[in-house]
């Protein structure tokens, strides 16, 4: 896609969402009884991820200064909600927090120029859902620093719209809201409801099996959340065709091995 249409952004995003799922792969750790990315240090791979972003970003503006579209404004918004979560897991919340003002402007005004696309209001939800959840400490400095506030249940009812009817942002809206519901609200039997379709339409996905599996675990059903902690071991050691991305700072036999230690540390739990 990148060398048959290299001015238009999608090709690199798709490019940057496949690298966030490898970035989010190789940071998880098992704590608090739970699998998920907490912190990434600094490292030199990331320079690609970021560059994609900008690159994303330019070809956005390009086409808006030519034609403004919602289309245009959703990946311009993209670029930047794309380098806002790599910055949030490093660490460096100021640089989070102003992409992450950016990406929710951008998705604003796609809105504004075609009410019913979903994957803005999706991306809108997440942005809304998390701003709503910060600490009182970290609300007070919101205000200081003038980042627009949010609202969780609309955030909620916002990813709930995206995931059922969005086109590029279902997954990522499905998998997030379930998260969510189970860290901030822990409300597992809602967030579980949310995850299960992830498993039913992608059950090679060892990502997916341990979230299933840890909802599960924390609504008490060890039996059943071994069996998912089970499946994601045996798609963990089966050979990986793919030999790593470019600009990955791994392979793929990295990122199994790190989903193998988060499913071994999940069934050592539930005894």
């Amino acid at each position: 896609m990148q060398a048959e249409q290299p001015q238009h952004p999608l090709g690199y995003l798709l490019e940057a969402e496949a690298l966030w799922w490898r970035i989010w792969c190789t940071s998880a750790e098992f704590k608090y009884g739970m699998n998920d990315a907490r912190h990434r240090q600094k490292l030199e791979a990331d320079r690609h991820y970021l560059q994609l972003a900008e690159k994303i970003s330019s070809l956005a503006e390009a086409q808006i200064k030519q034609h403004e579209t919602a289309e245009a404004q959703f990946y311009a918004g993209m670029a930047d909600a794309a380098a806002a979560r790599l910055y949030g897991l490093r660490g460096e919340n100021r640089n989070a927090a102003r992409a992450g003002v950016s990406a929710r402007a951008e998705m604003l005004r796609a809105l504004e120029l075609d009410p019913q696309m979903t994957d803005a209001t999706a991306a809108l939800g997440v942005y809304n859902y998390y701003v709503d959840t910060l600490s009182p400490v970290v609300r007070l400095m919101r205000i200081f620093m003038g980042i627009p506030g949010g609202n969780k249940e609309e955030g909620i009812r916002q990813m709930e719209l995206g995931m059922n009817q969005g086109v590029f942002l279902s997954v990522d809206a499905r998998f997030i809201l379930a998260r969510s519901l189970r860290t901030y609200d822990q409300n597992y039997q809602r967030a579980l409801s949310v995850a299960e379709p992830l498993v039913t339409r992608y059950p090679q996905n060892p990502i997916f099996q341990l979230l299933l599996g840890n909802l599960n675990a924390e609504l008490g059903r060890k039996e059943k959340a071994s069996e998912y902690f089970h499946e994601a071991l045996r798609l963990t050691t089966a050979d990986a065709a793919c030999g790593g991305c470019a600009g990955c700072d791994t392979d793929c036999s990295t990122c199994l091995t790190r989903l193998r230690g988060l499913a071994d540390s999940s069934l050592a739990a539930l005894h």
